[in-house]
């Protein structure tokens, strides 16, 4: 249902949902467009506080609905935090779903797909997955077909045959892949060209024994170079989302309400809640600022909202969210070392390249591709690097501060994000958006 209560308590959320070209699902329960209805709820009983979450890559539906149950139940434990925003608060939270798993269950309930063990995958099962995945149609499937051919006779080949890379570079064509810019470039503009062959030659330096592509079952070999395509097309969908429908979605809660709006992103949701600032191609401006954001363990470019970058060359995509002051209150960023996803693959798939290292230091250790999740915000004056504290310490977050967190101390994963210490930080972040404390 797309109201969901969170386990053992009476908390509530909406859960509203997205396809891929960020249009609303009319397809759940309650029928039509559930943000009719959210936005009715807003309207009669005009919340102090809205809060919007954006779950990231490898959430479908049910994964989503766990998510958010349990980002949400680790903010409402925090009694003390509660308290803090004072006697008249009145919160909203909603949860946003948009499709961002290879093959996961796109419905509101229902199992997830089963494509066999590591030892012997279905392989038919995982084209047909891979197919969806991409878009579907024959534009898509024909090249597929052709690499999952090749991939069936030599699994593991080192190089990539003619007809491989000519394959790979029609489903490049076929998904729209437009990767090539340097990374102040927009999400999914940025990085390099479709490079299939170096692409396998990465994902099996990177690996090491785990597997960061799209096939779990598959680390290495033909179908290794399909990650670089994968993630083109995540972030491209996460950028159209945020551009698209629920800029707009936004807009309206704004017009609805003088609510306090706070937008939380972790993964690619980073792209989606940085979109959701800019509107379409980052020009079209909400109707007011939000009043809070945080990015957790974010997979974006570090660069993306860079004064400029180290070479003096251009500015981030996002930058202009700064210098217009987008957000009104502190922008907030975590990191962690033991995120290999934004560590490893991330590099791995947007630079093929293998720059595994943490933390902020001067413009000359900082890579070209990386992810905020491990780097943070880069390339503009007012970033702060500060460690994540426990859950009963104090942050003096300013508004309209920029605060990249080091929080390896609690993040010991990259989908390890919902212990105390990152839901507190979300409510002092909130707290740190309200009217009257000085920038």
């Amino acid at each position: 249902m797309p109201t969901q209560r969170i386990p053992q308590t009476d908390v509530q959320y909406s859960l509203i949902m997205f396809d891929e070209q960020g249009k609303e699902r009319t397809d759940d329960p309650e029928g039509g467009t559930f943000s009719d209805t959210i936005l009715k709820r807003v309207k009669d009983g005009q919340p102090t506080d809205i809060f919007l979450f954006s779950h990231g890559w490898m959430g479908d539906a049910p994964a989503s609905i766990d998510q958010y149950n349990r980002w949400i139940g680790a903010m409402w434990k925090l009694e003390a935090d509660r308290a803090a925003m004072g006697s008249n608060f009145k919160p909203l939270f909603i949860g946003l779903h948009w499709p961002s798993l290879p093959w996961g269950e796109e419905t509101a309930s229902g199992p997830p797909a089963s494509f066999g063990s590591a030892d012997a995958p279905n392989m038919g099962g995982l084209l047909d997955a891979a197919v969806a995945h991409f878009g579907g149609g024959a534009a898509v499937r024909l090249p597929l077909e052709v690499l999952f051919k090749i991939f069936a006779e030599n699994p593991a080949a080192k190089a990539l045959p003619p007809e491989a890379l000519a394959a790979y570079h029609a489903l490049g064509q076929a998904v729209g892949f437009s990767a090539g810019s340097d990374a102040s470039a927009a999400p999914d503009q940025e990085g390099v060209p479709l490079d299939p062959q170096t692409a396998v030659v990465v994902e099996r330096r990177v690996s090491a024994g785990q597997s960061f592509g799209i096939f779990g079952t598959i680390r290495n070999g033909v179908l290794a170079g399909l990650r670089q395509t994968s993630f083109w097309t995540m972030k491209h969908r996460a950028r159209t989302i945020g551009e698209r429908g629920v800029h707009v979605f936004v807009a309206a809660l704004q017009q609805a309400s003088d609510a306090r709006i706070h937008l939380m992103g972790h993964s690619f949701g980073c792209i989606v809640t940085s979109s959701i600032l800019g509107g379409p191609n980052g020009n079209t401006p909400l109707p007011r600022k939000v009043d809070s954001a945080v990015m957790v363990q974010g997979a974006l470019s570090l660069w993306g909202f860079a004064e400029k970058l180290p070479d003096g060359s251009n500015r981030g995509y996002f930058n202009s969210m700064l210098t217009s002051g987008a957000v009104g209150g502190p922008l907030v960023t975590t990191q962690s070392r033991h995120d290999l996803a934004v560590g490893v693959a991330y590099p791995a798939a947007v630079g093929l390249v293998n720059e595994v290292a943490f933390g902020a230091g001067g413009a000359a250790v900082l890579p070209t591709f990386g992810g905020v999740g491990t780097w943070g915000i880069q390339g503009t004056k007012i970033a702060e690097a500060r460690p994540m504290l426990a859950s009963d310490g104090h942050y003096d977050f300013r508004r309209g501060g920029v605060y990249n967190l080091d929080g390896s101390a609690f993040i010991s994963g990259h989908s390890k994000i919902d212990g105390p210490e990152v839901a507190h930080v979300l409510w002092q972040v909130a707290k740190g958006a309200e009217k009257g404390l000085a920038a």
